[in-house]
């Protein structure tokens, strides 16, 4: 019941609050994410081939693979600043989000 009501609450997203990653990290990202986007159109560009489906489903696995690193690198940083500044402040609502979102990443 907890977890649902949690869930229910971070489907909204919360313009108020934000993240502010390094310029390091920023790049990390982009990098990442820039790469995950041609191996997208890399897999469209198979299916179009008619390419054998093993093959298909390789790239989607590496794309997953890949996402789930993005997942890892912004969890860190949420752990490291959010969930660091939320212990001085008292505040449980960002652990609430953190427990919620490590749920949804052990569920893969």
């Amino acid at each position: 019941m907890v977890n649902e009501n949690l869930n229910k609450k971070r489907l909204s997203l919360t313009p108020d609050r934000k993240s502010i990653h390094s310029d390091e990290t920023k790049e990390n990202l982009f990098k990442r994410l820039n790469r995950i986007e041609g191996q997208i159109r890399g897999i469209k560009r198979l299916i179009e081939k008619e390419t054998y489906c093993d093959d298909v489903i390789n790239q989607i696995l590496a794309c997953q693979a890949a996402l789930n690193g993005v997942s890892m690198i912004l969890l860190k940083e949420q752990l490291k600043s959010c969930v660091n500044k939320s212990v001085k402040q008292e505040n449980q609502e960002v652990f609430n989000d953190v427990l919620v979102t490590v749920q949804k990443l052990l569920r893969k």
